[in-house]
């Protein structure tokens, strides 16, 4: 063999390897961009076996002191992220907006016993009532959401509890306001007010932990798209928010298990 054809051979050999190596890189460059990963849920403490609970949501108030602040839009997104909570079922916000207006509350909620009113109305366990204290829809965005959960006594409960004594559980209930049978206590069971400025370095890491599974991790973007939309970062703050008032909710509940626990004395 020539030195010619020596070289024309190795030119060969070193395209071919070329062709493979692109062709492995464009499967393996596929086989990342077809890669699905399951978005993280909320999971509540609630018994379901007599079904899951139902809530109803009260469109928010705005408290922010802009008039930027779309209450509908973050009313939808709170009611999204509610549905989204395993054991829990959410009513769509006109059916809240429809009750509120049947029972004359056209000026919206004034008070604890309106929204008691407007959840036993619609047949509900428990009623979400909110805030919006913080809107800045400019890079970075600032979305803050204050919610408060009335809860029927002894609606919402975990199997644990109601096979100890759904009765003690009941009365337990009294803690948060006056025990009226099945109306609603006077107080929120639970109460949480989450201010996210997306300059803060933790809320960006919550923000790439929400974005897994429900953004294209490969686009120019990936996980700071729920930066670049007000929309996206509010369903992302309604979510955020959610998941803590489902931690205080778990809370309680043991709290409420340990006393039904306790011995007489």
């Amino acid at each position: 063999m020539t030195s010619a054809q020596t070289m024309l051979a190795s030119f060969l050999l070193a395209a071919l390897m070329a062709i493979s190596s692109i062709a492995m890189g464009g499967c393996a460059m596929n086989s990342k961009r077809d890669t699905l990963f399951p978005p993280g849920v909320i999971v509540s403490p609630y018994d379901t076996a007599n079904g899951q609970a139902l809530w109803a949501v009260i469109p928010p108030i705005n408290e922010s002191g802009t008039s930027l602040a779309n209450e509908l839009t973050i009313g939808d997104a709170i009611v999204a992220a509610a549905q989204g909570i395993r054991g829990v079922r959410c009513l769509p916000l006109n059916r809240s907006i429809e009750a509120m207006r049947s029972l004359g509350f056209t000026r919206g909620i004034q008070s604890s016993a309106d929204a008691h009113k407007v959840a036993e109305y619609l047949g509900a366990d428990a009623v979400l009532a909110s805030s919006i204290t913080a809107y800045d829809p400019y890079n970075p965005p600032v979305l803050g959401i204050a919610l408060a959960l009335y809860a029927r006594p002894g609606a919402m409960a975990n199997a644990s509890q109601t096979k100890l004594d759904s009765r003690a559980l009941t009365m337990a209930f009294s803690d948060f306001g006056t025990f009226d049978g099945l109306s609603f206590a006077g107080e929120p069971v639970s109460v949480v007010s989450e201010h996210l400025d997306a300059r803060d370095h933790s809320v960006l890491m919550a923000v790439r932990t929400y974005a897994d599974g429900r953004s294209d991790h490969t686009s120019a973007l990936a996980w700071r798209v729920y930066l670049a939309s007000m929309d996206l970062y509010t369903q992302f703050v309604a979510h955020h928010t959610m998941g803590r008032l489902i931690d205080e909710e778990w809370l309680r509940l043991s709290r409420e298990m340990r006393r039904t626990r306790r011995p007489d004395r």
